[in-house]
């Protein structure tokens, strides 16, 4: 069928009217954002507060202000569906809910996100630069989250504490333990303490020393350099220890903390970003998260290294 070129000006402004028509009616279609009063609001220094209002607030407070650009639709469905999510992972104005430590992790998470340019997002950023973190931004939400504390003294009773602690952990290496499934359903690995290691981290604000195993396939793959992506099958293992100085001021492993682990099938855990997510704290070995959302938490917290297949760890010098 063809158009003939008398009739071309009225199928255009027909074509308009129609897309007015849709533009206008997609106006009435605006689902509720809201701002519910904050019921725990985290407590911290004014400048501390000042750049995360700056930042962050918008989409992760009960405090979201919405600019008029970001009132129309079809913007106004992105930022409706972009609080949501925000509020979901982390809000400021209920988040002193949660336990310190869990706030604390939080807050780690947002400035490891922020550092490394994943928050604010870049789709944000580009109608907003005014969010943009600046570095002195930075340093002021890391000297928060990181003010030194003192180094444990010495303590006989602590360092006898974890060595029979140790002993014990050896000695069962070759039993299988009776351990609770993860929320998500993956079974606790019983054989990473024979695996290699193949990097270490600490925590200097915390006092904890971390060691990172991987299973065959791992090893294998760093040897032969496929990291990126890994293999299916590859597994890691983060164990975190706390530190304990001894008397000659050397520092060992204290206390066993946890052990969580990333395990790769790109099918099984396709909605995970190709990784499986699991933890278990204490010598008891008590699985992380009340339901298996709490997987969440991992995709987010890893989702600024999506470049290097999710994976924060780069293998010791010397094992590639």
């Amino acid at each position: 069928m063809t158009i003939e070129r008398s009739s071309l000006p009225r199928v255009l402004f027909s074509l308009v009217i129609i897309g007015l028509l849709v533009f206008l009616a997609a106006q009435f279609v605006r689902p509720a954002i809201g701002n519910p009063p904050a019921t725990a609001e985290l407590a911290a220094p004014p400048e501390v507060k000042r750049v995360l209002r700056n930042s962050c607030y918008n989409c992760h407070s009960n405090e979201t202000q919405l600019a008029w650009f970001d009132q129309v639709a079809p913007a106004y469905w992105i930022a409706a569906r972009d609080v949501k999510m925000a509020r979901s992972h982390l809000n400021f104005s209920e988040i002193a809910k949660l336990p310190a430590a869990q706030q604390k992790g939080l807050l780690w998470e947002a400035v490891n996100q922020a550092q490394l340019g994943a928050m604010p997002l870049p789709s944000y950023l580009a109608l907003h630069p005014h969010a943009r973190l600046s570095d002195a931004d930075l340093a002021v939400l890391k000297n928060y989250l990181n003010p030194p504390s003192p180094a444990p003294a010495p303590d006989d009773k602590a360092k006898t504490a974890a060595d029979e602690q140790y002993n014990h952990w050896i000695q069962a290496s070759g039993t299988k333990l009776e351990v609770q499934l993860s929320p998500n359903g993956i079974a606790y690995p019983q054989d990473w303490k024979n695996w290699k290691a193949i990097s270490t981290t600490d925590r200097f604000d915390n006092h904890t020393m971390r060691i990172i195993f991987g299973n065959d396939v791992a090893v294998r793959a760093i040897a032969e350099h496929r990291i990126n992506p890994w293999p299916d099958g590859t597994i890691f293992a983060k164990s975190a220890w706390q530190q304990q100085p001894d008397a000659d001021g050397n520092t060992r492993a204290g206390a066993f903390l946890q052990v969580e682990f990333m395990i790769k099938d790109s099918a099984k855990y396709a909605s995970t970003r190709g990784w499986g997510y699991a933890r278990w704290r204490g010598m008891d070995l008590k699985p992380y998260g009340k339901d298996a959302g709490f997987t969440a938490e991992c995709v987010g917290c890893h989702n600024p290294v999506r470049h290097n297949d999710y994976v924060y760890t780069f293998p010791l010098e010397g094992l590639q």
